[in-house]
């Protein structure tokens, strides 16, 4: 039974924070007397015992960052988890990485990551509805867990993230696409719902309404052996001479069907796509992409992170960097 009882069932139990449970265990001069003992019995009658990081957390010998992600197999995750580490190894720091499949359930996932005692938690899945979002800031606030957002976009001002503005990335490719003469441009964006797509849209209709076009918005999946489906099927009898994919994946995708069809690029139909991933360079034609510093997104957003587990005081809490646009072959 002990094994499996964890600080999470003890804090339940005793209706006291993750965070009380962890100060009568690290510091308990810090806990009154009579939720002392509480916590005390309720660990007695449990069985509980404090793994290694629970014990080191008071010297601080050992800080955890949890990591969630939604999806490991995207180009633009692995990169920014490069930045994240490389913070992490200068300062000693440990990760553990949390994912979240489509079939989780959410609540329960945060409720592991906390009963893990992370010192602070990195959040880059930029798939969460804002109910989601709204939890997992409730859950780390309540618990005492910093949270750091990294190329997720949430509307609350207090919490901290890093980003890119990307409602005037949407614009500007768009905008250059417009410049070149394209005038049915569409915008392949992603059935699932993503924070981040959702400024991209924005910034792709703000242009085309400038300049007085019809925004055309085509949603599909992330998964090329399911959108080169619905590309070929949607736009084999479609108007379109420009195409703007929200991810460099799904531009690419794109692209080789309407060339597989003889229509040339950019002659025929101009493409551009998002993140300036390795799809970009190994495309033929090369595909013009909005450069979106994931790297430095991980790594600022891990710095950010220490210092609010450090508890220093920081100048900003949302954080934009600066994307710029790579002109390539396909526009």
């Amino acid at each position: 039974m002990s094994n499996k009882v964890t600080i999470y069932n003890v804090a339940l139990s005793a209706d006291v924070s993750l965070a009380t449970v962890s100060r009568v265990l690290n510091n308990p001069e810090k806990v009154k007397k009579e939720t002392r003992d509480r916590v005390l019995k309720v660990i007695d009658e449990l069985g509980y015992r404090p793994n290694a990081i629970a014990r080191g957390l008071a010297s601080r010998k050992t800080t955890t960052v949890g990591v969630l992600v939604s999806d490991l197999t995207r180009a633009s995750i692995a990169e920014m988890l490069g930045g994240i580490s490389d913070i992490a190894r200068q300062y000693k720091y440990s990760i553990k990485l949390f994912t979240t499949p489509e079939n989780v359930d959410f609540n329960e996932q945060m409720k592991i990551i906390i009963a893990e005692q992370v010192d602070g938690l990195l959040l880059l899945n930029d798939e969460l509805e804002h109910d989601k979002m709204k939890m997992v800031n409730d859950i780390c606030t309540q618990n005492e867990v910093p949270l750091v957002l990294a190329n997720v976009l949430y509307d609350d001002p207090m919490v901290p993230s890093v980003s890119i503005d990307y409602e005037k990335a949407g614009y500007e490719i768009t905008k250059l696409m417009i410049e070149t003469g394209k005038k049915d441009i569409y915008l392949l964006s992603t059935v699932r719902n993503y924070s981040v797509n959702d400024k991209k849209e924005q910034g792709y209709q703000r242009a085309m309404s400038e300049a007085s076009l019809e925004p055309k918005i085509f949603r599909t999946s992330g998964s090329t052996s399911v959108n080169r489906q619905h590309f070929f099927g949607y736009f084999k009898d479609k108007r379109i001479d420009g195409a703007i994919g929200v991810r460099d994946s799904i531009a690419v995708s794109f692209m080789n069907i309407i060339r597989e069809n003889g229509l040339k690029v950019p002659e025929r139909v101009a493409v551009a796509g998002f993140q300036n991933t390795k799809y970009a360079t190994l495309s033929r034609p090369t595909l013009t992409s909005i450069d979106i510093p994931v790297y430095d997104i991980g790594a600022v957003a891990m710095r950010l992170l220490t210092k609010l587990m450090n508890k220093e005081e920081i100048d900003e809490v949302k954080i934009i960097l600066n994307h710029y646009i790579v002109r390539r072959q396909s526009l």
